[in-house]
């Protein structure tokens, strides 16, 4: 669990939607353009069956994304990227809120396209993005509409080009020389890293971290949110055009940002239920399948979407 020296931490919704586009209409089209061109990616996405028709954006259409924080090969002799945190999200701005969910890595689940039972994480060295994208869907048996990739070198550099992050902490607890006490306070970069790194001391361990990651989303959209407290746009700028990739198109990232804005205010999060387990000598999280099934039930009905 810490092979390398960035595993857990997930990348941020609002940076690339939110700060991006917020920065559009404030510092020069061209830097936004010449960046975005630079960070699209497309894949080969077979339309889901639960998704015929196309979103509108415009329209306030509820949609979800996949974000997904890659880390480095896992040692001497592994060449293969492995997704270490993976978050869900579905936005609905007619209902004025945002479900985050979070994927355990180890979660055993069916492989889509290697036809197999494997780790969650491990589709991503198999079959990259899409593979991952099938995979998670197949799982929670929602769509994913999009994607958000981040190579997780660069995000000690995102945190630290918005001027850090407010985290409500409620555990006290110390990690790599750094104290972070109960309450409200104010991390970095570096700090931010340590902090959701950390598992051993946790009661909760895996889930406790999982939940200190998704603290650290909510603080990065919520100061991506005030675009006058950001003042490093174009370091902003280089870190997602060095460490991000997606499928959204420019015009899709602007109509989010002008008409998803409600979306933010209520941020519901939730845990995929389940057990350690270990087979042949492999640990393995097996997840609760009727707890995912309501789950499930749960993302459908805020994407809208007929049982």
């Amino acid at each position: 669990m810490n092979k390398t020296k960035w595993k857990r931490i997930m990348l941020v919704f609002l940076t690339s939607i939110g700060v991006l586009t917020v920065a559009a209409g404030s510092y020069g089209w061209n830097l936004v353009t010449s960046t975005f061109t630079n960070i699209q990616e497309d894949i080969d996405r077979k339309e889901s069956e639960d998704r015929l028709e196309a979103i509108d954006f415009e329209d306030g259409d509820p949609f979800s994304v996949l974000l997904m924080g890659i880390d480095e090969p896992g040692g001497k002799g592994d060449t293969n990227q492995r997704s270490d945190a993976l978050v869900l999200l579905t936005v609905n701005p007619d209902k004025a809120s945002t479900h985050m969910v979070s994927i355990p890595r180890d979660t055993y689940t069916e492989i889509i396209g290697e036809n197999k039972k494997d780790k969650i994480n491990h589709s991503y060295a198999f079959g990259g993005t899409e593979m991952t994208l099938r995979t998670v869907e197949n799982f929670l048996d929602v769509p994913v509409d999009y994607f958000i990739r981040m190579d997780m070198r660069g995000f000690q550099d995102m945190v630290d080009a918005v001027d850090g992050v407010e985290i409500d902490n409620e555990l006290d607890f110390t990690y790599k020389g750094v104290h972070f006490k109960e309450g409200p306070i104010q991390l970095n970069g570096e700090e931010t890293v340590k902090y959701s790194r950390m598992r051993k001391d946790d009661p909760r361990g895996d889930l406790g971290r999982q939940e200190r990651q998704r603290k650290v989303i909510k603080g990065i959209m919520d100061k991506g949110a005030d675009f006058s407290s950001i003042t490093k746009v174009e370091e902003i700028f280089g870190v997602l055009e060095d460490n991000i990739r997606t499928n959204y198109s420019l015009k899709e990232i602007w109509d989010i940002q002008s008409n998803y804005r409600d979306a933010r205010e209520t941020i519901e999060q939730h845990e995929i239920e389940g057990e350690d387990n270990t087979i042949d000598d492999t640990y393995y999280y097996e997840p609760d399948e009727e707890k995912v099934e309501e789950l499930s039930s749960t993302l459908k009905d805020h994407l809208e979407l007929e049982e």
